[in-house]
């Protein structure tokens, strides 16, 4: 059985901070592989920012393709929208379920808001969270302090922001060292976000 672990986003873009995430959640958990799953539009985001979803596919792959126990995955581009993470799970079990055990990776700020998740308690149910820090105000519920499901892994604190860098390089800012040099090079290529 391989250990799969979902890193749920947008992307726009994906930098260092979501490579040294996945990266350390891989090699420093039971994780076998982290996934990278691209959302064409999350249900609290609007889409106007979003550059299209095939554009962050490829930055995600060109970010991930040296390293094999990282992958994009863009089986939300097919399903209806908005969609949600219970949704994406089962469409999961049901393409790659043979073989393979999901699990889902988030920052310990959205563990915060997680009971507000469409059946949240389904995905506790069957699947196990693996939450790594982040600088955030408030406390996590106590109902998910010492849940059985959910693993907080001591993960580096990773405080860069897509929104940082696309309003950073809109100004002019070099953030050339934020990114994967292949991101990099797309996303100058392709004139984005300025």
């Amino acid at each position: 059985m391989k250990r799969i672990g979902l890193y749920f986003g947008t992307f726009n873009p994906i930098h260092i901070g979501h490579l040294i995430i996945a990266n350390h959640m891989v090699e420093f958990s039971d994780l076998d592989e982290v996934w990278f799953v691209i959302t064409p539009r999350s249900p609290f985001k609007t889409k106007q920012t979003l550059l299209d979803d095939h554009h962050r596919y490829q930055m995600v792959f060109e970010a991930v393709k040296e390293y094999p126990k990282l992958k994009p995955s863009k089986i939300e581009f097919d399903l209806p929208q908005p969609n949600y993470t219970i949704d994406t799970l089962v469409r999961l079990d049901e393409k790659y379920g043979d073989g393979n055990i999901f699990s889902l990776l988030m920052g310990e700020d959205n563990l915060k808001g997680f009971h507000k998740w469409k059946n949240y308690e389904a995905i506790l149910e069957n699947y196990t969270l693996y939450v790594y820090p982040r600088i955030s105000n408030g406390a996590v519920e106590n109902r998910f302090k010492e849940h059985p499901k959910i693993h907080h892994i001591d993960a580096p604190v990773m405080e860069i922001s897509s929104t940082f860098i696309r309003k950073s390089h809109n100004m002019g800012k070099n953030v050339r060292p934020l990114l994967p040099e292949t991101v990099w090079v797309y996303m100058d290529e392709m004139n984005f976000y300025r």
